[in-house]
């Protein structure tokens, strides 16, 4: 199926690893002029050359911390100096700093929570939105989580902060879709890198720099595997590459009526 997408100009945001680096890779098979985003430049470069051996017809990498206040407003720019337009956006970029009961959280970590999961996501939106309501055409894809729909243990400003880009994809999509432009959200479970170069420094599963290889140190293998076995499937735990081909199809014209949506991809797990 000609998904339509060759040509248009598509940034994805945490494009080093992962999620975002197979969302990059997947919309390089089919063509597009690529705007990936991220911290590891190294990283970046892989994608970047990977991405046009696949297929896509130009590629760059911005090195630009979602963090920083102006960086939607300098992702944008970039994009439309090099491009003149953009036409989809994928909002990847989003994580925890801590893991724990709530009781015994740190007030400073919630505001770090919420600032990489939702703040990075309004950011760059905000950044591009003119643009698409000018043209009247547009597709906002965001990354959301099961734990925005029931809540991840252990993980509640985190769960509440997926919530919320949840919300915030539902509110949008009747905003500006007046405009020909769809905003979406796709909810994976569990997702795990597909291969070492699928672990940049940006990386939550990174053996130096990621948070879960920390975080799940003295936890009983035992209830790992448990955890594994909660779906009705063989497994749980997603390939990036599952949750990218749910945003290809959203990113596409076969999607044109299509909005406001959450697309679980978590393999019968909430069942």
């Amino acid at each position: 199926m000609d998904l339509g997408l060759a040509g248009k100009v598509a940034i994805v945001t945490g494009a080093t690893s992962n999620i975002g680096r197979a969302i990059a890779l997947g919309l390089a098979d089919e063509g597009v002029r690529l705007v990936a985003v991220g911290r590891d430049v190294e990283a970046g470069a892989r994608v970047v050359s990977d991405a046009r051996e696949r297929g896509a017809l130009d590629a760059i990498f911005l090195a630009i911390d979602l963090l920083d206040k102006d960086a939607g407003d300098r992702i944008a720019a970039a994009s439309r100096e090099r491009f003149g337009t953009i036409d989809i956006l994928v909002n990847n970029v989003g994580g925890n700093v801590a893991m724990g009961p709530f009781a015994e959280s740190d007030p400073e970590s919630w505001s770090r929570d919420i600032d990489i999961t939702l703040m990075t996501t309004l950011r760059v939106t905000r950044a591009v939105l003119p643009e698409m309501i000018a043209r009247k055409s547009g597709r906002i894809i965001n990354i959301g989580s099961t734990a925005g729909l029931v809540g991840d243990y252990m993980l509640a400003v985190y769960s509440a902060a997926k919530g919320a880009v949840h919300a915030f994809t539902k509110v949008l999509a009747k905003e500006v879709g007046q405009h020909e432009i769809t905003v979406n959200c796709v909810a994976p479970y569990a997702t795990f890198p597909e291969g070492a170069a699928a672990m940049s420094s940006g990386s939550r599963f990174h053996p130096d720099s990621g948070f879960f290889t920390k975080a799940l140190q003295g936890i009983d293998e035992a209830e790992i595997e448990k955890l594994k076995r909660t779906g009705p499937l063989p497994r749980t735990v997603a390939r990036a590459s599952e949750v990218a081909a749910a945003v290809l199809y959203l990113a596409s014209g076969q999607a044109a009526f299509v909005t406001g949506q959450i697309m679980q991809v978590e393999g019968g797990t909430l069942l």
